[in-house]
């Protein structure tokens, strides 16, 4: 019975060498490169993250068109419908994290497709919309959380792919949140006119379903700079380190057939997200509050307001058309530009400058007050939005480096769900108050313009802290000279 009890353990109990296979069976095949090949397979990581901003950031922006048609069906007042678009936002934002956690330690593909499911699910459930209420659930949270799963991580995933023409590349991939809104406002409206809101909500949810297409094509990549900062490598550094401390541990954690421990998920969390106490990642994070409070209520309110000055249905359709356009203009050429060697340098000022200038158009906006003069607005305004939209992803990548950037990526967006949830709500109370559309846009230009101040006041004194060290380091000895001799460093002082 022994011998028998024995040869049953050692049939069924599966070696090391078994689980060590079925352990890589599990992970998904990556191609290993020293550095980023900036080309290659990257170029349709790049048309996919395209698609996903069309599918995403181009969709939400078109959810405005439905603005009116949603407070005249339900009878409710601007504060209130105002909430649909925000908590589409917010909840993209605030579960950012959750996608960048996903494809980290899952799959970039996975992530994406479970994505595109659940947005495209939220939108043909709000097809069946009898409240406001169902539609915050539905369009706001159910879809909102779908494009969180796709957003961040198919934006890394070009930054994996890309160094030295990094700034274009995201260019082009975030241009798909300009060239669809510029496609899909035109034909969102005409939906809506032939087949009312609901079918036209129907139709778009078939079509953010190509988001699990888009998911397919993000093959993963193993660089030699992510090998020192796997989940894997980390969670096996830990158990070593928990070793020394303790010989008698012995067992390590397996991410196919053991759990890690509390502590080793601390560690590995506290090691992935330690760019949090960066000064220059923390000064970035909070300018990003402000440029998030800014810049939402002009893409909700401008159509409402262009109709309120007397402009047609289709003509504020096509104002959002030419700000999408253009706005492709300013993700493709404001990417090449900022990738020349003499301008790498200051990418940072390239992005505060887009930044300030997108607040001064809307401080413009309310005394424009026609369709010849809103098309100057929706230029200018659509260029530098594409401008520092696409930057965000490369001053990130500045700030906290390419290993880290899905991660800084998710606390990005994640930043900027509270300001785009209370943004709108806020514009709208303004509006039902005033009932005037110009504290709407004096508020969102202020907000833009202190996001640029306080970027520029942190690089002077910056600037000036490292010129007072170097000028206090070479004031205070300037005859000292040191040399090294094997392990013994000596210092003299000449005569």
């Amino acid at each position: 019975m022994n011998e028998l009890h024995v040869y049953w353990n050692a049939y069924h109990k599966p070696t090391k060498a078994i689980n060590h296979l079925i352990s890589a069976m599990a992970q998904p095949t990556s191609v290993k490169n020293n550095s980023p090949p900036d080309g290659g397979w990257g170029w349709m990581i790049v048309a996919g993250c395209f698609l996903v901003t069309v599918c995403t950031r181009a969709v939400t922006r078109c959810i405005s068109i439905f603005f009116v048609e949603f407070q005249t069906y339900f009878g409710e007042d601007y504060s209130r419908t105002a909430w649909i678009h925000s908590i589409v936002d917010c909840s993209t934002m605030l579960c950012a994290p959750l996608g960048s956690y996903v494809s980290n330690h899952f799959s970039c593909q996975v992530g994406i497709m479970i994505g595109g499911l659940l947005a495209s699910t939220g939108l043909i459930l709000s097809s069946f919309a009898t409240s406001l209420e169902y539609l915050y659930l539905t369009l706001g949270v159910l879809t909102g959380l779908g494009f969180a799963l796709c957003y961040s991580p198919a934006i890394a995933m070009v930054g994996k792919y890309f160094d030295e023409r990094k700034a274009l590349a995201f260019g082009i991939a975030m241009s798909g949140s300009g060239i669809g809104t510029f496609v899909l406002a035109p034909v969102v409206q005409l939906l809506i006119e032939q087949f009312s809101w609901r079918g036209a909500l129907l139709i778009l949810g078939g079509f953010v379903s190509n988001l699990c297409v888009c998911g397919a094509l993000m093959r993963p990549i193993a660089l030699k700079e992510d090998s020192k900062n796997s989940p894997e490598l980390l969670k096996e550094t830990y158990a070593l380190e928990a070793q020394q401390k303790d010989p008698n541990q012995t067992s390590t954690c397996s991410p196919l057939t053991e759990d890690c421990s509390h502590k080793s998920l601390c560690y590995c969390s506290q090691k992935e997200y330690h760019f949090l106490l960066m000064p220059d990642f923390i000064i970035l994070a909070i300018s990003f509050l402000f440029l998030a409070y800014g810049c939402s209520p002009p893409f909700v309110y401008l159509v409402p307001y262009a109709l309120s000055v007397g402009v047609s249905n289709q003509q504020a359709a096509l104002l959002m058309s030419i700000l999408g356009v253009i706005d492709i203009v300013g993700n493709i050429t404001f990417g090449w530009i900022t990738d020349r060697r003499f301008l790498k340098k200051y990418r940072l000022i390239c992005y505060l400058i887009a930044v300030a200038l997108d607040g001064l158009c809307c401080l413009f906006l309310p005394i424009l007050q026609s369709f010849p003069l809103l098309v100057p607005f929706s230029v200018t305004f659509g260029y530098f939005d594409g401008a520092y939209v696409a930057l965000i992803p490369v001053v990130t990548a500045d700030a906290v480096g390419t290993p880290y950037l899905s991660s800084a990526l998710g606390v990005v967006f994640f930043l900027h769900a509270i300001p785009y949830l209370v943004s709108p709500p806020i514009a709208g109370l303004v509006l039902d108050t005033t009932d005037s559309y110009t504290g709407v846009f004096l508020l969102s230009g202020f907000s833009m313009i202190c996001c640029s101040l306080l970027l520029c006041l942190a690089k002077l004194a910056k600037k000036i802290k490292k010129t007072r060290m170097a000028s206090i380091g070479t004031a205070s000895d300037p005859e000292q000279k040191t040399w090294a001799n094997g392990d013994v460093t000596h210092s003299a002082t000449s005569a």
